[in-house]
């Protein structure tokens, strides 16, 4: 087996030490953006459940429910979240629905925006809904505690519509 040559061991190193110098670097820019400028972007709901008063974990949506969350820069949100595999009207008219139909959509389904600010010191995702599919929220003011690792957003909300039970959700960036 032939040796590397002195030049080809230099130009390996060179190599090896721009790609430590480009990766470094990403790292180094991701580190100094701000938690406001890391949560803006688009998330995918990887779970949804709540914490009943005696500590009981329910799946209120379900195994597998989808949503989005968009948290945009100029401090607007929409969120939507919705059970897998709610029911097709029979009517094929989303104003003709049964009452079973429209019970299990709205059971299955929450849907709101509007503005929302950070608390970077206290890890608080402050949000203010504008307007929601279950009304009682519409003007409501929020403060959610969140964890921000890596690709996952993590809050909790303690006034969610599901009275005396503290929901908490997890998202992942989409890329």
């Amino acid at each position: 087996m032939k040796p590397f040559s002195a030049f080809t061991m230099t130009l390996m190193s060179l190599l090896l030490l721009e790609v430590c110098m480009f990766v470094g670097g990403a790292v180094a820019q991701q580190s100094t953006k701000t938690l406001t400028e890391q949560l803006v972007g688009t998330w995918t709901l990887v779970e949804v459940f709540y914490t009943t008063q005696n500590g009981t974990r329910v799946d209120s949506l379900g195994t597998g429910p989808r949503g989005r969350l968009r948290l945009d820069g100029d401090g607007t949100f929409t969120c939507q979240i919705m059970r897998s595999g709610l029911p097709k009207f029979k009517s094929n008219n989303r104003e003709e629905g049964t009452a079973e139909e429209n019970k299990a959509v709205v059971q299955g389904t929450i849907s709101y925006f509007g503005a929302y600010s950070v608390n970077e010191a206290e890890r608080i995702l402050a949000v203010h809904i504008e307007a929601c599919s279950y009304p009682n929220f519409d003007g409501v003011d929020q403060k959610r505690p969140f964890t921000l690792k890596g690709d996952r957003l993590t809050f909790t909300n303690k006034n969610s519509s599901v009275a005396g039970s503290i929901v908490q959700q997890t998202w992942k960036r989409i890329k």
